[in-house]
């Protein structure tokens, strides 16, 4: 069964960036840009307060005019946090990312954040996960020692 977990270990880069709820929208987005990622998590007072993606930042700012690159992130963060556990199964994580209408899971273990994956993250482990099992299938099925 391959986890949330083996994701994290197999990653170079492990950090889940973050900002805080006074940075300003534009902070957020150019640390974003900078690290190639799609999200970051909020914290303020050594706390998990929110997440910021770039969902956000099309939704508020742009749809519904509540924010500008100016305002503070607190203003276009989404506060119903969303976490999963390391424990977890891909399917699991990529059934609450579906059920939930979201590209980015915080990882939680002991209460603690220790990271973050995006459905991205989860669909390449889960094809890489099916055509590993295809392979050793096809050697088994024509009789060819499986790889290890």
């Amino acid at each position: 069964m391959f986890t949330i977990r083996q994701i994290l270990q197999e990653r170079s880069d492990t950090e889940a960036w973050s900002v805080s709820p006074q940075d300003t929208v534009l902070q957020a987005l150019q640390l974003m840009s900078e690290k190639n990622i799609g999200a970051v998590i909020v914290v303020g007072k050594g706390q998990m307060i929110g997440i910021f993606s770039e969902r956000d930042f099309a939704r508020k700012a742009i749809q519904q005019g509540k924010c500008s690159l100016e305002s503070p992130v607190s203003d276009a963060m989404t506060r119903e946090m969303i976490t999963i556990n390391a424990e977890q199964t891909l399917e699991e994580s990529l059934r609450v990312m579906t059920e939930h209408h979201i590209r980015h899971l915080p990882v939680m273990e002991n209460g603690r954040l220790v990271g973050m994956v995006s459905m991205r993250d989860v669909m390449e482990a889960i094809i890489f996960k099916k055509d590993t099992t295809i392979e050793s299938l096809e050697n088994y099925i024509l009789g060819k020692e499986h790889p290890r």
